[in-house]
């Protein structure tokens, strides 16, 4: 595999592999063996550069590097507030469990302290019923773990 290929598949593998290089316009990616557009982190990073040290337009920037100017924005305030590690892909989707609120918690505990061999599946039915929100089973199961290693690592 070459150095490229290579290159290519970490870009891809860490989230920062540029889905539409063909649309980055500034020259110097141009045919450069050091600027790359298929780099999504150098090139919000040259984009933002490009404004605050060249004094460029933030529409005209943003159409340049091929990026919509709401991804340039959020570039914009991710690096103001984190610098580079700022700009690095972060992970989608929610950070945490949000519908196994506390009470949906304790409702599980109890119906788990009372029938220690309910499985999920019969959770999912009864937090659906109770609370009228669908939960995955996997999720129940893993906020029962989280709960079990918090209360393993406090004792």
């Amino acid at each position: 595999m070459s150095q490229r290929d290579l290159k290519i598949k970490a870009l891809k593998e860490s989230g920062s592999f540029n889905p539409h290089p063909e649309r980055v316009k500034a020259p110097w990616f141009q045919n450069s063996a050091f600027f790359d557009p298929k780099d999504f982190l150098q090139v919000k990073y040259e984009m933002l550069r490009h404004v605050s040290i060249d004094g460029a337009q933030k529409s005209e920037t943003a159409k340049l590097f091929g990026i919509s100017r709401p991804t340039f924005y959020e570039a914009e305030a991710a690096f103001s507030k984190s610098g580079f590690a700022g700009l690095l892909p972060q992970k989608r989707g929610p950070r945490e469990a949000h519908k196994i609120n506390t009470n949906v918690m304790m409702f599980i505990e109890r119906h788990i302290s009372e029938n220690q061999k309910i499985k999920a599946k019969e959770l999912v039915k009864l937090v659906r019923s109770n609370f009228n929100i669908s939960v995955h089973q996997r999720s129940i199961e893993r906020a029962i773990s989280r709960k079990k290693k918090f209360h393993n690592k406090n004792n």
